[in-house]
Formats: structure tokens, sequence, C-alpha cells
């Protein structure tokens, strides 16, 4: 940032502080899995150096490790100011962008950075084009959650009033009947609603929320339309509202894909199109079939070829796989329908006009680092695009109760972590057009998945295996 520009964020920043009353000023970042992290500073920190060299941190602690000295350092977005809800003293936070200190550039491993460039690729590509993306944020919410991984100890025991506790008067919810469940099953209704009201405070439009089919405290929560960046910075704050409304409340949030076996998975389904200079969706024509135009096939053609990589992405953790197994409305194959809830990608059967048809992408999670799998998907589907790739005729119907001639017509999700990351690395050349993800993010991605989890993972006895073969 030049020194005029720094300035005037500077005086910005201090009308910002004195029109809020704020006493400290807090900046929020991500790492390079998705966790937020954050540091205060107080208000005098406030001159044009904190937008000129930022605050410095240690790149090394966050997985940035391909930097050698871990110097790097954050600089605050002044469009993403908000005043901290969760604060005890008036607060108010940024997020920020992660600049290299050697460079003073932003870091090419920053999630945001990589977001803004995915931004910039289709910009670049197609004037006046825009990516609208809506995620529906599912997540269980429990009264008690405890668990170990110690050398002698492993266990994790969840404690739900919807469906354990005698106080409910009989109101209980059965396995897997929880959908639109209604007072006084549904014990999390007035929660979801302070939610959601925080959320309209904090900027964010919120569509509705409901219970989901989980009997255990599983919630939705369905929001607007926005950008790329807006849409990954909303999910961030999302998660970090419900996490915390929910802990004062005594009780406990996950975005976990599978906490409870046989019970409803927990995915981030979203949906996304694109638009014009007009703001039109360019996925609408009406003389097509399902009215999805050329474009949007193409763009649905690029979520297909490319899907099996993009797992490593929007489902990288070792719980995703969990969720996507048959009989729970999970995506196995990599096909399109129109409202078929088992395909990877559906086509609402209710948003078919020029400003709202869209597509639905099923297959992510919320342990994805939404900055890299909102990147990504835009990539496959510009890709898509630049190929001309006809994904076909639809599906009618579940692929998994079809013929085995026409299964094999299409591929089946990765169902490990492994796997995708084995995916990734061999078909990532997409991800890289633009600049938008660089090789080196890319390895770091699979060392970091693969040396910190999956093999960490493959060390430990679980309860599972004494109850196979301990009196073998």
């Amino acid at each position: 940032m030049n020194p005029s520009d720094s300035k005037e964020s500077s005086r910005i920043l201090k009308e910002l502080v004195k029109s809020e009353g704020a006493s400290a000023i807090d900046l929020k970042f991500p790492d390079l899995i998705g966790r937020w992290h954050h540091l205060t500073v107080s208000v005098a920190v406030n001159n044009p150096r904190l937008f000129e060299i930022g605050v410095g941190i240690d790149g090394s602690s966050l997985g940035y490790s391909s930097v050698k000295s871990g110097d790097l350092s954050i600089i605050p977005d002044l469009s993403t100011a908000f005043i901290d809800p969760f604060f005890t003293e008036r607060t108010l936070s940024f997020l920020c962008d992660i600049y290299d200190c050697k460079i003073a550039e932003p870091c090419p491993l920053d999630p945001r950075s990589v977001a803004r460039r995915a931004e910039a690729y289709l910009a670049s590509k197609y004037p006046g084009w825009q990516v609208r993306f809506s995620p529906e944020f599912e997540f269980y919410i429990f009264d008690r959650v405890s668990y170990a991984t110690d050398p002698q100890l492993s266990y994790f025991q969840i404690d739900s009033e919807e469906t354990d506790d005698e106080e409910m008067l009989g109101y209980r919810i059965k396995e897997q009947k929880g959908y639109h469940a209604i007072l006084p099953n549904d014990s999390h209704h007035h929660l979801r609603s302070a939610i959601c009201k925080q959320l309209e405070t904090l900027g964010i439009e919120v569509k509705y929320h409901h219970h989901e089919v989980g009997a255990s405290g599983q919630e939705e929560i369905e929001l607007g339309f926005s950008s790329l960046l807006k849409c990954a910075d909303n999910t961030m704050l999302i998660k970090y509202t419900i996490r915390n409304l929910a802990v004062e409340e005594g009780l406990s949030a996950t975005f976990m894909p599978k906490p409870i076996h046989r019970a409803a998975g927990t995915g981030l389904h979203v949906h996304q199109f694109l638009t014009d200079q007009n703001g039109n969706s360019l996925f609408y024509d009406p003389d097509n079939p399902e009215e999805l135009s050329t474009i949007g096939r193409w763009y649905v053609g690029g979520l297909m070829h490319c899907g099996r990589s993009l797992f490593a992405l929007t489902n990288p953790s070792i719980n995703s796989y969990r969720r996507l197994m048959p009989g729970f409305e999970s995506p196995i194959y990599l096909f399109y329908s129109e409202a078929n809830r088992t395909a990877a990608i559906r086509i609402p059967a209710y948003s078919k006009s020029k400003k709202e048809m869209r597509i639905e992408y099923r297959p992510p999670d919320a342990t994805a680092n939404p900055y890299l799998s909102l990147s990504a998907m835009l990539l496959a589907g510009i890709y898509g695009i630049e190929e001309k790739i006809d994904p076909g005729p639809p599906v009618a119907g579940d692929l998994a109760q079809l013929p085995k001639d026409i299964q094999r017509r299409f591929k089946k999700v990765p169902f490990t972590l492994d796997r995708a990351l084995d995916e990734l690395e061999a078909d990532h050349d997409f991800l890289l057009a633009g600049n938008v993800f660089t090789d080196e993010l890319i390895q770091i991605w699979l060392s970091e998945k693969r040396e910190h989890e999956l093999k960490e993972y493959a060390k430990r006895t679980t309860p599972f295996e004494f109850e196979l073969y301990y009196d073998l």
C-alpha cells in the first residue's frame, strides 16, 4: 500500500473507532487449514504503518511452512469492519490479508488472496461476469460433548436432550426423522432464531432456518447470495457466531461432517451461478432442457470433470468420508439431475428464472477452508466453459438404483481422504489457471493433510478395534 493510501486508511479507521466508541481493535485471519486466529491491539496502534507493514505474525505456526523465516504480517481489510458481539469490551474487528514481509506483497499462500485472485481471473477471462455463491449451513448442537485420544484412553461421548433426556416429556425426535421438526420436539428453535438475528446484525442475509434430519440436534441455516470473497468471509463469521452463541447457552455446536454413526451427515451444499453485467443468471435459457443454458451445462461439465480432485479441497477431512455413504442423501456418483438430492449437482426446480437460475453443488462440507474450496469450484466451472465440456443429459432417479451399465458412465466420488489427495496431486492444472493456486500451495496442502492428519490417524487404535478384536 502506498503512503497516501495508508494515511487515508488510517484516517478512516480513526473515524470508525470514534463513531463506534471502540476501545480496542481485533484482527482476525485464517490459517491454511481454515481456522480463524486473532490478536487484539490498542486503538493507539492505529497509524499509517498498520496499513503499510501491518502487524507481524509467525507464519510457520499457521501452516505456511514454505515461508523460510516465518515472518508474515496481517493488514486489516477496512471493508470487513464489525463490532465483535462476543467481546466484553467494545471492540472493532476486521478480517485481514496476510502479507509476506520480505516482498511487501500479499502472501501467495494467503487463503483470502487466493479468493481475490479467483475473482480477478474470472473478470479477466469474461469481463462483466461475476460468480454468486450461497451455502446451506448444516450443523449439530449438542448438550454435552467430551472426547480423548490419550495412549490409554480413547473415546467420545455426545449427549443430546432431543433424543436422550427423560425430561423431554416424551417429545423426542426419532432417528432420521428431524426434518422440519416443530416445537417442542425442535428444542433449538430459539437459539437458531438468535443466531439468525445476530447474523443479520452483522450484515449477513438469512433466508430461513429449520431443524434438519438428524435427531440429535441437527440444524440448518440458509443464506442469500454473495460474491466469492464475501461468501468465504461470511462462512468464517457464521461458524464463529454459531459456536459462540451455543457456548453462551451452555451448548456445543459442531460442523463435523459425521459426528454420529448412523445419523444424518452434515454437508455444506453450495448454490452457485454466474451473472452478466446486468445481474442476470448466465445459467438460464428457457429454450434449453431443464432451462439450463449452454454456459451452465459447460460449468456443470467442469465440476464433473474435475470432481474427484476437487474433493481434496471441498471435503478435506478424514471425517468427510464418513458422510459420503449410500442411504443418507449424500452424493456417491458425480452426476447431475433436476431436483434429485442424491446427485452431486442438482438443478433446483424452484429457481428457474433469469435472476435465480442456479445449480447446487452438494458434495462439500464445512471442514473445508472456504476461500480455497469456493475458488476451486469456480476454477473447475471456468475450465468446463473454456473446454466446452458437455456433461451429457441429466440423470433421472437415484443413480445407485439404476442398472450397472448406466452407473459406469459416471465417476464415483473418492471414498477416503488419501484417495482424494492422490486425485488432487495427479490433476490440478485447472487450479493453476491465472496463478490463482500455485504448485507450492498445493504441495503444502498435500503435505499438511498426509503428514499431520492421515499418518497421525493411522497410528491410533480406535474403540471399535477393541470391539472387533479384544477377545479374539
